[in-house]
């Protein structure tokens, strides 16, 4: 009986987080969202305070990659627990009425903004850097765009290409995002290419 015991108890560690719940506004909302008033500046500012960087989560109702996402690769929780520590994350409605003040002072709703960044399809994740020039808007300022869904070897890529301030050294190494990301997949060497 304890082998049986012990069995079921390893079967359900193995599997991922469960899925995140559904928000009244139709996106999936994860335990590391912050709920914000919006104004990027002062998001900013809270995420370097907690030592994390900001970025900006764009989706939208009904959106299979989002779902993808948030169902497949955000409940991994090495996936989880990597953005939790190293993430001050604000979700962003493609279509939503909440007004979002940039960082060059332009208030306008999120769906107004979304048209200002170019954002045509979700997910969308921006990646801030700790500043932003006066004047600046988020898309300017954004140090990498993550579009669309991709799984969690790329994600996780991406978000420790991120951290780790890669984009910084990329003339120096002469790894960009994708070298780096081939390097890593080599690295994993788990037969798997993402």
């Amino acid at each position: 009986m304890k082998h049986w015991i012990g069995a079921a108890l390893a079967v359900v560690m193995a599997l991922p987080v469960a899925a995140q719940h559904m928000g009244d506004d139709g996106l999936y909302k994860n335990p590391w969202m912050r709920d914000t008033f919006k104004d990027l500046r002062e998001d900013l500012q809270e995420a370097n305070a907690e030592g994390k960087r900001l970025v900006l989560f764009f989706e939208q109702r009904g959106c299979i990659y989002c779902k993808k996402m948030h169902e497949e690769v955000f409940t991994d929780p090495e996936v989880s627990e990597f953005i939790d520590t190293n993430y001050f994350v604000v979700q962003l409605n493609l279509h939503g009425d909440i007004e979002v003040t940039d960082f060059d002072g332009d208030v306008l709703t999120e769906k107004d903004m979304a048209r200002k960044w170019r954002v045509l399809f979700t997910p969308n994740i921006v990646f801030l850097p700790e500043e932003v020039p006066e004047g600046q808007s988020a898309l300017d300022a954004a140090v990498a765009v993550m579009p669309g869904a991709f799984s969690k070897g790329t994600s996780l890529d991406m978000f420790t290409w991120v951290a780790e301030k890669r984009y910084e050294m990329q003339e120096e190494s002469g790894e960009d995002f994708q070298r780096y990301h081939a390097r890593r997949i080599q690295e994993r060497n788990d037969g798997n290419f993402d």
